[in-house]
């Protein structure tokens, strides 16, 4: 099995899922604020979908990490890279619950992962498929420096593609 990498920032700390990250994710995905990344779920596919996060990791050799806020050790959300079978290309995602956002942790944390990525996964000018409401994400893709490339329609609506840039271009 992959051993998930530890990446710490100044406030957060991105590490491997834990059975403790279960419950305050399950109750994120009971909330119509999951509805611009699938949800709604009830807990059996919200334990699905927190399952297939951290497989990924064993199928793949990279994915999505807890974000952990280091001052209370709480779990804040997730972050990092996004593969399933389906996706013709690795993605960048993150999720924040609700008591997280707005602190600039979405920023810290997804600019964290996306250089690790490059180092040490060789994930350069990941995308981002983001829900065309999610004016929020939308805001983070684009401090992040990553650029509108197309708007596509898929089965939960439209939704925008965003690239972000290459290595030599951010450097």
């Amino acid at each position: 099995m992959s051993v998930v990498p530890v990446i710490e920032t100044p406030r957060l700390i991105l590490r491997e899922h834990r059975l403790t990250d279960f419950d305050p994710i399950a109750k994120h995905w009971e909330s119509d604020r999951t509805q611009w990344t699938g949800g709604p779920h009830d807990r059996r596919r919200a334990w699905e979908v927190f399952s297939m996060d951290a497989a990924q990791w064993h199928l793949r050799g990279y994915g999505m990490w807890i974000v952990e806020e280091r001052e209370s050790g709480a779990t804040a959300g997730w972050i990092g890279f996004y593969e399933p079978d389906h996706y013709d290309e690795t993605e960048i995602g993150w999720v924040l619950l609700e008591a997280f956002e707005g602190k600039g942790y979405g920023f810290e944390a997804a600019m964290a992962a996306r250089t690790y990525g490059e180092e040490h996964f060789g994930i350069t000018a990941p995308c981002s498929f983001i829900a065309t409401p999610n004016t929020r994400s939308v805001a983070l893709a684009e401090r992040m420096g990553a650029t509108l490339e197309d708007t596509r329609t898929g089965p939960k609506g439209p939704f925008f593609v965003y690239r972000h840039p290459t290595p030599e271009a951010h450097t």
